[in-house]
């Protein structure tokens, strides 16, 4: 199959390339940079220059392709074109910058995502990541339970609704939601952030009794999943990328204060905001999602070490001060 991938050279984006070549797939990657062009070439990816708001480029490689894999997502300002960044700094008043940012990048998402189906043939896979951030917090989620457009992800409500349009209309579309940690040795996630934090403040916060959990998944076994939902998924589904129970935060930020040696503390909810920023309304969320649907129906199973393991086995690596 000839796959065209966006994110092609984030962390997930590239473990899926790896993942598509072994299986035999023909396989071309968006590119933002020379320097990220580079990587795709070395690793015989064919190259397309563009962002995920380059809809000319998306249109053009979603037409020549027999599927899509869409993980591109803007996380940062700079990934945006500068004139969209003036709209964000600039287009009122400050203390909303997070907000005109997170609408912008969704909607550059959903674009994009309209984008490439309307080009692509019927019957044909597009295969989204999700957030498990914009389902319902508090209670154990399933595969079959729609996105709560009032969750603390909920602003990306608009992905999952662009791909169940595109499944009605006769492609073969669907998300998977993918948990605040997916991991390996070198990153983590969110979780990622609250190892930096720890590094910066000397403790490692969680929010009050710290017992809401968070589920995370080895980015090989995720991209596994991507694969085989390109392969074999079914049109409007959503898979759970799940690896692992959910942990809970208090059992994330103890490991982390165990591995760089500070404090684990709970911080009130007022605190953390101080700690943590905007990040605090994710550090705080209740988020437990399960995969069992998704292991029966597609038969993955994930293999790869847990977060907890990941995390002792990075701060092991390294080198002590």
């Amino acid at each position: 199959m000839r796959v065209f991938v966006t994110g092609a050279t984030g962390f997930i984006g590239s473990a899926i390339v790896r993942e598509l070549i072994s299986s035999g797939h023909e396989v071309r990657g968006l590119a933002r940079s020379s320097e990220a062009a580079k990587r795709l070439e070395a690793a015989g990816v064919g190259v397309a220059r563009g962002a995920v708001d380059s809809l000319d480029v998306l249109c053009r490689e979603a037409r020549r392709a027999d599927g899509v894999i869409h993980t591109a997502f803007f996380h940062a300002l700079s990934h945006m074109a500068f004139s969209t960044r003036l709209r964000v700094l600039l287009g009122g008043v400050p203390s909303d910058i997070v907000g005109r940012f997170t609408a912008a990048a969704v909607g550059a998402d959903r674009r994009a995502i309209e984008t490439m189906g309307s080009v692509l043939d019927k019957g044909a896979p597009l295969i989204a990541a999700f957030p498990t951030m914009a389902l319902k917090a508090g209670r154990i989620v399933e595969e079959t339970d729609a996105v709560d457009p009032a969750s603390v992800g909920g602003g990306r409500a608009g992905t999952e609704q662009a791909i169940c349009r595109l499944a009605g209309s006769g492609l073969r579309a669907a998300t998977i939601r993918l948990p605040p940690s997916v991991h390996d040795e070198t990153k983590q996630g969110l979780v990622t952030q609250l190892i930096a934090a720890a590094g910066r403040t000397n403790i490692s916060a969680y929010i009050g009794a710290g017992n809401n959990r968070w589920c995370a998944v080895h980015r090989q076994d995720a991209a596994r999943l991507f694969v085989k939902t390109l392969e074999c998924g079914e049109p409007g589904a959503h898979y759970h990328a799940i690896g692992e129970e959910p942990i809970t935060l208090r059992t994330i930020a103890e490991t982390i204060g165990m591995a760089t040696g500070v404090f684990a503390k709970s911080l009130s909810a007022k605190e953390a905001a101080k700690h943590f920023g905007w990040l605090a309304a994710f550090i705080g969320t209740d988020n437990p999602v399960a995969s069992r649907i998704t292991q029966e129906a597609l038969g993955w199973s994930p293999t790869g070490p847990g977060l907890l393991a990941d995390v002792g086995a990075m701060m092991a690596s390294r080198p002590r001060a």
